[in-house]
């Protein structure tokens, strides 16, 4: 049998594809086109024709769903299956979703009850699949030990790059609008747990936005405004928000080592790290990290961030906010702890710092369960019974 793989940057991809071809046996027809992100390309939908002309294709199979891979495999009969890690995802808005060719897998399980109660019967719900065993190979081989180990890391973006989409929207509005806003915002940053920032986005509030920042839906979208200003602009504004805060008064009385693409973003009392590689440097970085740090994306409602499957999967200690998600897979301070403000994520830091058993026995306990639950392996076969495959 053989998959046709949507070939693009994206995370993980070669650790499906390996288990495609290793755990499943299935023959790898690769696909690439520039227009793969585009909502209507011609040179695409032919480009996909050709390919599945010359090579035999059984069925599809991407990370994050693309609307003109669906529709390409919905005219050929063939069964699309996508594993999203983004979230936000717009395109998860297309019309495009509800063939039945597709199998759309959210790891956000409010998300996927919103989109299958809105009537959309392809979506289903799924952890993300880790591979629990590169760890092993790379501490097998010699790395730069004393660059990825740390008391306290954090391995992530601070949204805070210039010119934002809030911060171009904000500077537009009207004071009330931005009174509204600051008020709703400010309450959201005390609540984890659940993001209530869309359904206080009131008509008169998103036509007020829309005027500061016009959206302009995409042709096959029914992405609401009011939800592309939550997830786009706001949560991220959050997002970057919260993270700055938190991560200011952890490095004001911790070691905090901070690895980011900015190699300019500052956190006072941080050393920031730059930028690492993803299949090489970061699993190190989780292993070797005493306490590893996740502040979710806010526009993530409920699920367990593909940074935090990648944590427990390379051994490492995860001290995470509250997702509800966890509590469907894993135990908390068994598996792992999640803070529930500012206080109590410093005590929990100093409290594991100096209880090295207690931490290292919680870290093993997540590994094990991500490797033996929520491998490549136990996953996909989960989602091709799930599929017909």
């Amino acid at each position: 049998m053989n998959v046709l793989y949507l070939d693009w940057p994206c995370f993980k991809g070669k650790d499906l594809c390996y288990s495609l071809e290793h755990d499943f046996g299935f023959g790898i027809v690769r696909f690439s086109h520039p227009d793969y992100g585009e909502r209507a390309s011609d040179a695409f939908l032919a480009a996909f024709d050709d390919c599945c002309n010359t090579s035999h294709v059984d069925f599809c199979i991407s990370y994050n769903f693309y609307p003109l891979l669906a529709e390409t495999a919905h005219r050929r009969g063939l069964k699309y299956i996508s594993l999203v890690y983004d979230c936000p995802l717009v395109k998860l808005y297309s019309y495009r979703i509800a063939y039945p060719t597709n199998y759309v897998f959210l790891f956000d399980y409010t998300l996927y009850e919103k989109l299958k109660n809105g009537g959309i019967p392809t979506v289903y719900y799924s952890t993300l699949p880790v591979n629990a065993e590169m760890i092993h190979v790379l501490l097998d081989e010699p790395y730069e030990k004393k660059r990825f180990v740390s008391d306290v890391s954090f391995v992530g973006s601070l949204y805070n790059e210039e010119h934002n989409l809030f911060d171009r929207m904000y500077e537009k509005l009207d004071d009330y609008t931005k009174g509204y806003l600051d008020s709703i915002m400010r309450a959201q940053l005390q609540i984890q747990g659940y993001n209530f920032i869309e359904e206080l986005l009131t008509p008169h509030i998103v036509e007020a936005l829309h005027a500061a920042d016009p959206y302009q839906n995409n042709s096959d979208g029914v992405e609401t405004l009011a939800n592309v200003y939550a997830d786009y602009y706001i949560d991220r504004k959050l997002t970057s928000m919260e993270r700055i805060h938190l991560l200011s008064a952890v490095s004001e009385r911790f070691p905090l080592r901070l690895f980011t693409r900015d190699p300019s973003a500052t956190i006072a009392g941080a050393r920031n790290m730059g930028p690492v590689d993803y299949y090489m440097e970061m699993p190190c970085i989780f292993h070797d990290s005493k306490i590893n740090l996740n502040i979710s994306l806010r526009s993530i409602q409920s699920g367990i961030p593909l940074r935090c499957m990648d944590i427990m999967s390379c051994g490492g200690f995860l001290l995470t906010n509250f997702q509800n998600d966890f509590l469907r897979h894993f135990t908390p301070d068994e598996d792992f702890v999640y803070y529930e403000d500012e206080a109590d994520l410093l005590k929990k830091i100093d409290y594991y710092l100096t209880h090295d058993e207690k931490r290292r026995a919680i870290a093993q306990n997540g590994y094990e369960k991500t490797r033996e639950e929520h491998s490549f392996p136990v996953i996909l076969a989960a989602v091709f019974d799930t599929a017909g495959i």
